[in-house]
């Protein structure tokens, strides 16, 4: 499967169970290519720092790790860097600045300057006029009219990737969803947990 492909079957799925399991692999194998030393490859420090604040609110911490903890920045800028075309790049990070013209308008500051009330407003404001989109987006479908492309827009791609960073990091998926991550064979006498307890 291309990098291309996969980047698409991302942004055109809203639910990502629905996504194929290989798409899952490829993206853990894209954590397994993280540097021990952080080092950017795209973003530079003010476009890191607003992305993983947008992505520690979609995913905060609580008594499980948030986006900022298993690294969702690191992995966003990996997949900027070696999955996105020029075009889309461009798009996500002409996307990105907007957040901060939002911002200024606003609140006269930066995003990540801004104090956590006025962060989740504008978070708020984000997902709201996402939220717009896909209805309007529903509303042209059933119309048959060209429609309102939702998947299209920044918040849509950044909550996607964040997502995806997310629960194919080993962490968070062990730690918010419970389960082991999936060998890439599989064993059929392979004994359950309840089976390796009663063993002990």
């Amino acid at each position: 499967m291309q990098r291309r492909e996969v980047i698409r079957l991302l942004m055109g799925t809203a639910a990502l169970p629905l996504l194929p399991r290989e798409v899952f692999a490829l993206f853990q194998q894209v954590h397994k290519g993280l540097p021990i030393t952080p080092a950017l490859k795209t973003l530079n420090s003010h476009q890191d720092a607003t992305v993983t604040t947008i992505a520690e609110w979609i995913i905060p911490q609580t008594d499980t790790p948030g986006a900022k903890a298993v690294r969702v920045n690191e992995f966003i800028d990996l997949i900027l860097s070696e999955w996105y075309d020029d075009e889309d790049r461009k798009k996500f990070l002409d996307g990105l600045a907007d957040v901060d013209v939002k911002s200024h308008d606003l609140y006269g500051k930066d995003f990540v300057d801004c104090p956590i009330p006025q962060q989740k407003h504008l978070m708020t404001v984000f997902d709201e006029e996402l939220t717009e989109l896909r209805q309007g987006q529903l509303h042209a479908a059933r119309r048959r009219r060209t429609r309102a492309v939702a998947e299209n827009s920044f918040f849509y791609a950044m909550k996607q990737l964040t997502l995806m960073g997310y629960f194919t990091s080993e962490d968070g998926a062990k730690q918010a969803l419970h389960y082991e991550i999936i060998p890439s064979q599989h064993s059929q006498c392979a004994p359950l947990p309840e089976e390796e307890e009663a063993a002990k």
